[in-house]
């Protein structure tokens, strides 16, 4: 089941995983989301993902 609201402790993690320039498709493996969901969630945040 993919999870539909975020947590304060996953939105924590999320932001940790973009300092550390880990790149949007990394990172949704990593909370089990769907990539569009993470790249959503980043431009809500106004945190630009890393491309590389």
């Amino acid at each position: 089941m993919t999870e539909t609201t975020w947590s304060l402790d996953t939105v924590q993690t999320l932001r940790a995983m973009a300092r550390e320039g880990i790149t949007p498709e990394v990172m949704s493996l990593k909370l089990k989301r769907p990539v569009e969901a993470v790249r959503a969630k980043l431009a809500e945040l106004g945190i630009t993902p890393s491309t590389a």
